[in-house]
């Protein structure tokens, strides 16, 4: 049922306006509870997130939060970069691709449901799992203290970190990002808080 509180996210579209209302009602047809959540509208079961529906300057998408458990047998699942675990996207850019795609597209979204159902939880990858630059590394070693913060942060935190940190491709734009976050690293804070 349509949750008058979200349509501002389809009246407000500028671009993607006739494919929002497709995706709206096609995913409405499936009985999931429609929410506002992140200024997008969001799809639930039984209080959990199974879909969102998004859009950027390229393509509009929904978004399967557990997106990496579902079979995609169409091969239409696109993981959004290599650091993303558990979300997929179907992407878009026409009404046309839509409505060809409106079959799959329920099916996909009743596989969620299922997930949902069954209780089925992605194994996200553990904090130690995850690459720690050398430069970071060395600053740990050095300071105990700042080892001492940066342990007492949420695993979440600490991912956000080393994916940061990694990112950058120059030694001397990694420490400069150390540098830079040690303090909120002492704040309890995310790198981009």
């Amino acid at each position: 049922m349509m949750n008058p509180k979200v349509n501002f996210f389809f009246d407000k579209a500028e671009q993607w306006k006739d494919e929002y209302r497709m995706l709206r009602a096609i995913v409405l047809e499936t009985g999931l509870t429609e929410e506002l959540k992140w200024g997008c509208p969001c799809y639930t079961f039984g209080g959990t997130n199974v879909l969102l529906i998004h859009g950027f300057k390229d393509y509009c998408a929904l978004l399967f939060h557990k997106g990496v458990l579902l079979k995609d047998p169409s091969g239409i699942l696109i993981q959004q970069t290599e650091n993303v675990q558990s979300a997929r996207q179907i992407r878009f850019t026409s009404s046309q691709q839509i409505r060809e795609l409106k079959p799959d597209l329920k099916a996909y979204i009743f596989e969620a449901i299922e997930v949902e159902k069954s209780g089925l939880k992605v194994a996200f990858k553990k904090t130690e799992q995850f690459e720690m630059v050398a430069e970071f590394q060395t600053k740990l070693a050095a300071d105990p203290e700042l080892k001492t913060a940066f342990e007492k942060l949420t695993p979440g935190r600490q991912k956000g970190y080393l994916l940061y940190f990694s990112q950058a491709k120059q030694a001397q734009t990694r420490e400069a990002r150390i540098k830079k976050s040690i303090s909120k690293i002492f704040e309890g804070k995310g790198w981009n808080e």
